[in-house]
């Protein structure tokens, strides 16, 4: 059994960063696919970024802005986001993938204000 605890989230100025942790149990290894996704009020959940097999993708709406990165051994995937926009406001999800099953954290808010 896989449970995902996020934290890190808040409310920041336009401009401003925050850190966001996903604390992961149960066996999670290193070529397992940890990521990020986002889903703001009235839309659909999205993509933000993934760290798998020593690689990481990002979507093209955060790249340069956002930095994904995990520590195996504590089974934590973080993500920078830096440079906030309105934008960003959204509940962030953890999420990993293991084989054919996906995990989910219960999100952590991500407010944005001028």
């Amino acid at each position: 059994q896989v449970q995902l605890v996020e934290s890190g989230g808040g409310s920041v100025q336009a401009g401003g960063s925050l850190r966001l942790s996903c604390a992961a149990s149960g066996s999670i290894f290193s070529f397992n696919a940890m990521g990020w996704y986002r889903q703001a009020p009235g839309k659909q959940r999205e993509f933000v970024a993934v760290s798998s097999g020593g690689g990481t993708a990002y979507a093209d709406s955060v790249k340069g802005r956002f930095t994904i990165s995990r520590d195996n051994a504590k089974k934590t995937v973080y993500l920078q986001m830096n440079s906030l926009k309105l934008e960003d406001t959204a509940l962030y999800y953890c999420n990993v993938i293991i084989g054919r099953y996906d995990y989910w954290g219960q999100g952590t808010q991500v407010t944005v204000s001028s």
